[in-house]
């Protein structure tokens, strides 16, 4: 009687658990297809020569990219990393510079005294670093950029925006996209420090096409040996539509709106001068936030006008450095359809590196994503690339000696 007890609860166990199990399995099967598609090898686009400098001196071009597991989607990523990722101790070195005009400059140093690979300060290579839109030098890609450059040896130095990092506005001018004085300014600030010190920038974001912008410009007076970007906005109108779109405006423009009229409110004894303030804090978007604003201080006819000026990708092929380029194509801030792949594919120098997946400065990995991600691992990699392997990087972009800037 046990036995026949036993054999019946097994036979009514069976029953009932197989459609569970079947449940499980198909959940597993669907979880492990769907995971695989998120592990890829990011696209390399950019000329053969460049492309074998990079697979030779940044490995982080051919490794299989494989987002959080749990961080899955462009907008999660962006949001996770905002919340998750750890803020690495960094010192720095405050120093103002002023400006043509009268306006003032933050740059925080960090001068890496310790370097044994480059213990002449003369020497020692430098990282410019250029935040994103309202960002400064306490963001945390910032802090890890820094760490990635000085553990290898370098000097890095944050350009922050004028009336940003807590400093005072001292005229009526603040910052755009398309503006690039105020890192000639810098640029030409740092050479005169160390002239025989070669010097990369950094861009992230809106810090990329200001970057982007002033490399097209100055061309081979650039000051600059070479360049990355990360989360570009390649086409400013094309990302402002992006972020217009219901969830992008609540979960993103609606922040970063409110972080420019908060600088605006913090110095508005001085801009009142030039805008309306008042109607200037009503904005609600970016774009409404530039057309108030941005335009009027930097005399643009329209935002149009101005969005087509700070939008880098058309001055991309009068660049004369190397330039590297990550972006992901599920950034909301940056549209995949914004990609300049068929302008890239025709320039020696300039190489765009896409992951399927990453979000806006983000690209996190591990389970607990606080630490080194992809694209600091990239960023080190890179400038490590640069400053150890000058001759070679030169050769693979097609460039002579009298085509890049010293």
């Amino acid at each position: 009687m046990f036995l026949t007890y036993v054999e019946l609860w097994r036979t009514y166990w069976e029953c009932v658990s197989r459609p569970y199990t079947v449940l499980i399995c198909s959940l597993s099967a669907a979880l492990y297809y769907l995971w695989g598609r998120k592990c890829q090898t990011p696209a390399l686009i950019c000329g053969e020569g460049f492309s074998a400098f990079l697979h030779k001196h940044c490995p982080a071009v051919a490794e299989t990219f494989s987002p959080t597991p749990w961080c899955w989607g462009g907008r999660l990523q962006t949001l996770v990393c905002a919340l998750l990722k750890s803020r690495p101790s960094v010192n720095y070195r405050n120093e103002l510079i002023r400006t043509v005009d009268g306006g003032q400059i933050s740059l925080d140093w960090v001068d890496n005294r310790a370097s044994v690979t480059y213990p002449e300060s003369s020497t020692r290579p430098t990282v410019l670093i250029l935040p994103g839109l309202t960002g400064n030098s306490q963001q945390s890609y910032v802090l890890h950029a820094i760490h990635q450059a000085t553990r290898r040896g370098y000097r890095c130095v944050v350009f922050n925006n004028r009336g940003l990092g807590g400093e005072e506005l001292l005229t009526p001018v603040t910052y755009c996209a398309a503006s690039i004085s105020d890192l000639d300014r810098v640029v030409c600030h740092v050479k005169g420090l160390y002239p025989h010190a070669p010097v990369l920038g950094a861009g992230v974001s809106m810090g990329g096409m200001i970057l982007l912008n002033y490399l097209g410009r100055k061309r081979t007076e650039s000051g600059l040996v070479a360049g990355i970007t990360i989360s570009t906005a390649w086409d400013a109108m094309k990302s402002s539509d992006s972020l217009e779109e219901p969830l992008n405006w609540l979960l993103f423009n609606k922040y970063l709106t409110n972080g420019l009229c908060r600088s605006v409110t913090r110095h508005r004894k001085i801009l009142e001068k030039v805008v309306d303030v008042e109607h200037v804090l009503k904005a609600q978007t970016v774009r409404e936030f530039d057309e108030r604003f941005t335009t009027l201080l930097f005399g643009y006819k329209s935002c149009v006008e101005y969005y087509r000026d700070a939008s880098p990708a058309k001055k991309l092929p009068t660049t004369t450095v190397p330039i590297l380029c990550l972006n992901a194509t599920d950034d909301p801030f940056s549209p995949q359809r914004a990609f300049p792949v068929s302008i890239v594919q025709g320039l020696p120098n300039v190489a765009l590196l896409l992951t399927a997946h990453g979000g806006h400065i983000a690209f996190l990995q591990g389970l607990f994503p606080r630490g080194e991600g992809y694209m600091e691992r990239l960023l080190g990699q890179f400038v490590e690339a640069v400053f150890e392997n000058p001759t070679d990087i030169k050769e693979a972009c097609g460039l002579n000696e009298d085509e890049q800037s010293e």
